[in-house]
């Protein structure tokens, strides 16, 4: 097969989740490769894919938009639509801190519309 890539990959082995189905469905898998452009992943060989998915990669803290691009048997290749989460914001910990505290700053308000506050 004929590498048409435009950059090369970094080899990785990072676990990520495949979210299918306007992420009603997901999936586990392994990032085997990636570069800002795309990535290899491996999945259940078994599964059905739809042609575009979002895949998250806890580790790196980071989401895609993918379109699949081929596949052969348990390997998917992915290209990168569109990043869904902030690089520079990998740490967890900040991030769910800030999902908390945005959190009780919406049901405050829910409550205020309600005349319950």
């Amino acid at each position: 097969m004929q590498d048409r890539r435009q950059g090369g990959r970094e080899k990785v082995y990072l676990g990520g989740v495949a979210e299918i189905n306007e992420r009603s469905s997901t999936m586990d898998c392994v990032v085997r490769n990636m570069s800002e452009r795309g990535a290899c992943v491996e999945i259940d060989e078994t599964a059905e894919l739809p042609e575009k998915m979002n895949l998250s990669i806890p580790h790196k803290g980071r989401s895609f938009l993918a379109d699949m691009i081929w596949r052969q048997a348990n390997r998917v290749g992915l290209a990168f639509r569109t990043m869904l989460t902030d690089p520079e914001s990998n740490d967890l910990d900040e991030r769910l801190r800030r999902s908390q505290i945005k959190q009780r700053q919406l049901q405050r308000r829910i409550k205020e519309l309600l005349g319950e506050g």
